[in-house]
């Protein structure tokens, strides 16, 4: 196989000449603005696939690290007048020294226990963020002040949509060189047998609170983002239904999958807006169409069509 078909190379260009492309198909805002939330989930979502589909570890509370790094964003910028780039990183630190600090002890667990330890957490950030008033503006939410880097007050659907895609596009670069380093063998073992892979020498806790870790700051950095870009954030973005919004997408484009999650980001932003004209029936074809695509194909789409091409070129 040439070079340029292997997913590092061929799968990156792809992706690379398709943000570059999309532009010229858009023809008013709300275009813009669907492709800059698709882009927003995708980067989490390749985060969250490293953890499940490559590690086998569940996470059901990753929107309460999406919504900490939207509200760090928010707080630091418009309560404490930090820069915005300063905020983000200062999120980003925090919610990666917090995820460290749980995923000790909570990643000990295994199977529906670490998926209900994880949807507690979720609950918990969504309460906090619920109850601060005074900090967050409770319910309500909080308005965000605009992204500003130099003295340039970043705004316009360009611009915006330039920058998730070069977030976007560094995330997958990061993430399909992590999984074809010695790190993504070792994540990959733990997944195939943690007890196996212990047996073999593996650090398996030390390689699990790792990828928890870097998938939370991910979480945090697109959370970040999105309170910018869209002016205000609330305590919705880190409810219990966003962060099965976001393993859903992970499960439909295809675990253990790079692409296969930015797909499925896509598939599940998109789909509820191609939707909306039925009305009251929205949801039952949504539930239709991803029942038609796990009972078919369970593999995920990603992985399932690649499978068919080469079965054909074979």
């Amino acid at each position: 196989m040439m070079p340029l078909l292997k997913p590092r190379t061929g799968g990156l260009l792809s992706l690379m000449v398709i943000l570059v492309v999309l532009p010229l198909f858009f023809r008013n805002a709300y275009h813009y603005d669907v492709a800059i939330q698709s882009g927003l989930n995708a980067i989490v979502c390749v985060g969250l696939n490293l953890l499940i589909g490559y590690t086998g570890q569940i996470s059901l509370g990753h929107a309460g690290f999406f919504a900490l790094g939207a509200y760090a964003s928010a707080v630091l910028t418009d309560r404490y007048e930090f820069a915005a780039v300063g905020a983000m990183i200062i999120g980003a630190v925090a919610v990666g020294c917090l995820s460290y600090l749980i995923a000790r002890p909570i990643l000990k667990l295994k199977g529906h226990y670490l998926a209900m330890a994880t949807l507690g957490l979720g609950i918990i950030i969504s309460i906090i963020l619920n109850q601060e008033e005074e900090l967050t503006g409770g319910p309500d939410g909080m308005p965000v002040s605009s992204f500003s880097f130099f003295g340039w007050d970043i705004s316009g659907n360009l611009t915006w949509y330039g920058i998730v895609a070069l977030v976007l596009l560094f995330t997958v670069w990061l993430a399909l060189n992590l999984v074809d380093s010695p790190v993504g063998r070792a994540l990959r073992a733990v997944h195939g047998s943690e007890l196996a892979a212990s047996t073999m020498g593996v650090d398996t806790q030390r390689y699990k609170v790792l990828i928890f870790v870097f998938s939370a700051v991910l979480a945090s950095i697109a959370g970040s983002i999105f309170a910018h870009y869209s002016g205000f954030v609330s305590p919705a973005e880190g409810e219990f239904f966003r962060s099965i919004e976001f393993v859903t997408m992970v499960v439909l484009g295809g675990m253990a999958s790079i692409f296969g999650a930015v797909v499925g980001a896509a598939i599940l932003t998109i789909l509820p807006q191609l939707l909306a004209s039925f009305h009251d029936y929205e949801m039952m074809v949504h539930g239709a169409v991803l029942m038609g695509v796990m009972i078919f194909m369970r593999r995920g789409l990603v992985p399932t069509l690649v499978h068919f091409i080469r079965g054909l070129r074979k």
